[in-house]
Order: structure tokens, then C-alpha cells, then sequence
């Protein structure tokens, strides 16, 4: 298993949730690692991506100013601090790698297990 999400769980609505994405050392120096979500019923979709360097960051409209990706490349371990959380932010959430800076699925190409995340009102 070259990525393992969690710290996902079961939160009230406005509560915080921080994900972990434990990397081997082959995987974590890739161009980008990203956040995606996927809702029962609903196509995975990206939240987040950080590069390699940690310098730059891209986020979906629907998290902007809630959550927060970083990485500690000392740890080879990336981070999804997720605040002021929502019913609809209620997923699975995976952490993957990719050799592009991008949002399209289809280009991260290693994956890890997903993470559960449920937020009830």
C-alpha cells in the first residue's frame, strides 16, 4: 500500500475533522497529492490538491475558507484540516497521487482506501 487515508468519523454539523494521507517515500515525491469525496450516489469529485513543493494549492469552490491541505514532507504525510463542516460534506474520502498538477481524476494514478466522513445535523 503505497497511501492510507484517515481520521475520518462520525461529527456534528460546524465541528472540524483533520485527515491524514501516510505516504511511502516512493509515492510522496510525486508532482501533486490530492483530496477527493464521494457521496453515496454521486460521482467522486475533487476537494483539494497540494504540490510537492507545498507552494501551491488548489481548492474546489464548495471548501474554500473551510478547508485547509498541507503536507510535511519530513513525515511524507499530507493533511485535510476541514472546518465549519456540512451535512453534504459527507463522504468517503481518498488521498492520491499524481505526476500533474490537476483536478481531473483520471491523472492521479495511485490511490489510497478512503476515509468516511459523516456529518450529521
Amino acid at each position: 500500500v503505497q497511501l492510507q487515508a484517515s481520521g475520518g468519523g462520525l461529527v456534528q454539523v460546524g465541528d472540524s475533522l483533520r485527515l491524514s494521507c501516510a505516504a511511502s517515500d516512493r509515492t510522496f515525491y510525486r508532482d501533486s497529492l490530492g483530496w477527493f469525496r464521494q457521496a453515496p450516489g454521486r460521482e467522486r469529485e475533487f476537494v483539494a490538491a497540494i504540490r510537492w513543493s507545498g507552494r501551491l494549492t488548489n481548492y474546489a469552490d464548495f471548501v474554500k475558507g473551510r478547508f485547509t491541505i498541507a503536507r510535511d514532507q519530513n513525515k511524507n504525510t499530507a493533511s485535510l484540516q476541514m472546518n465549519n463542516l456540512k451535512p453534504e460534506d459527507s463522504a468517503v474520502y481518498y488521498c492520491a497521487a499524481s505526476n500533474y498538477w490537476s483536478v481531473r481524476e483520471r491523472l492521479y494514478d495511485t490511490w489510497g482506501q478512503g476515509t468516511q466522513v459523516t456529518v450529521s445535523s
